[in-house]
């Protein structure tokens, strides 16, 4: 399993438009992608305009090229791409450790 983490900035105001959109697209869009596995969002108490989205996928493979080059990705930008203050900083992780 693959964890997608994009740390993303929105402009001030706009949070509850936000959070209705990115819930949108996760289900609407995401959650039919191949090799998608589940989603995390939290938003930040000190930077509240400040927000990260833990995607799990099967591969890197599965966001990077079946996702990121499918046109779902435009509809995914277009729900949530207008509230970006800042392109997001997106990486990808492996599991190496786990708690019950």
């Amino acid at each position: 399993m693959i964890l997608e983490l994009a740390d993303i900035r929105i402009h001030p105001g706009q949070n509850a438009a936000f959070e209705e959109a990115i819930a949108r697209g996760l289900e609407t869009v995401i959650h039919n992608a191949k090799g998608f596995q589940g989603y995390k969002v939290n938003r930040g108490v000190e930077s509240t305009e400040r927000y990260v989205l833990q995607v799990f996928w099967d591969t890197v493979e599965d966001h990077t090229v079946g996702f990121r080059l499918s046109p779902a990705f435009a509809d995914w930008r277009a729900i949530v791409g207008p509230f970006f203050a800042g392109p997001p900083t997106v990486e990808h992780f492996e599991l190496v450790a786990k708690s019950n």
